[in-house]
């Protein structure tokens, strides 16, 4: 398995690549890689003759220095984990930051129409510029055919496709399902960071996500966004941040409902002092 550390000699790999007419797909992680990660790899594999998988805890994507600090480190288990799904046609990227911004380690401001100011970006101050740094700058060095993100996050996945569809970047974003345990926690490599007993209560976040599904086929987004809230109220363990519906389209919190509009349902919850984010589609 190849592994690269420095741009220069992925470029090279990527122009040779490139002239045998091979194409290429593309996971970008911050690595502590799970079966999420593996199965949009999977998915990568399916359609391209290889996959970068870039491995890079991104600092201007963290409002949150000791969130930072604490993110997990793992790249000798994650190539392990990369190893069992093809020795061959896996190429990976484990840069330094110096590599990625040299010593100007800033984000770029952005502008999504709008998508950056809703959810997340009310609560993550400067999270979504460092976002689109990030992916702006590793589209341009690994230039894949396509790339490949988890629902999970469903508004970076939204904001990611704006930004290829503002600036014009020759990439196609491909959004996969959301990969869960049997408990139907969504993945996530925050999840190994969870105590024993939030682990446990962990996966009432998507029972009550799918029990909001089933309320809203009857019921106003008022009505069971109260209803939400008042579940979490309820929970010893689990602190509710935000429950949002909004429109799939504009991320905008739904007013009214209307049958020719497709809507979400996002959360965000901390279990102790880690943040989880979650989201369904209701219709």
């Amino acid at each position: 398995m190849m592994i690269f550390k420095n741009k220069t000699d992925l470029m090279a790999h990527v122009d040779h690549l490139k002239s045998e007419k091979k194409t290429l797909g593309f996971v970008p992680t911050m690595g502590a890689l799970h079966q999420g990660h593996a199965s949009l790899i999977i998915k990568g594999l399916e359609n391209n003759d290889y996959v970068v998988v870039s491995i890079f805890v991104n600092p201007t994507q963290f409002d949150n220095k000791k969130d930072l600090e604490k993110y997990p480190r793992t790249l000798n288990s994650d190539v392990a984990l990369l190893s069992e799904i093809s020795e061959d046609s896996i190429l990976i990227y484990a840069p330094t930051v110096e590599d990625i911004y040299g010593d100007n380690v800033k984000s770029t401001s952005f502008s999504y129409d709008g998508l950056e100011h809703e959810m997340e970006g009310k609560f993550r101050a400067g999270h979504f510029d460092g976002v689109g740094t990030i992916v702006k700058r590793l589209f341009e060095i690994v230039r894949p055919d396509t790339a490949y993100f988890g629902e999970k996050d469903f508004q970076q996945l939204m904001i990611i496709k704006k930004l290829v569809e503002k600036h014009k970047l020759p990439v196609k974003v491909i959004g996969c399902k959301i990969h869960r345990a049997k408990d139907g926690l969504a993945m996530s490599s925050r999840n190994a960071r969870l105590k024993p007993a939030y682990r446990s209560a962990a996966p009432f976040i998507y029972k009550t996500l799918t029990a909001a599904k089933e309320k809203f086929g009857t019921k106003s987004a008022n009505k069971v966004t109260d209803w939400v809230t008042k579940q979490f109220a309820k929970n010893d363990l689990l602190v509710l941040e935000y429950f949002i519906i909004a429109d799939t389209e504009t991320l905008k919190t739904v007013k009214r409902k209307s049958n020719k509009k497709t809507y979400r349902a996002f959360i965000a919850v901390y279990a102790d002092d880690i943040r989880l984010i979650d989201n369904i589609a209701l219709n």
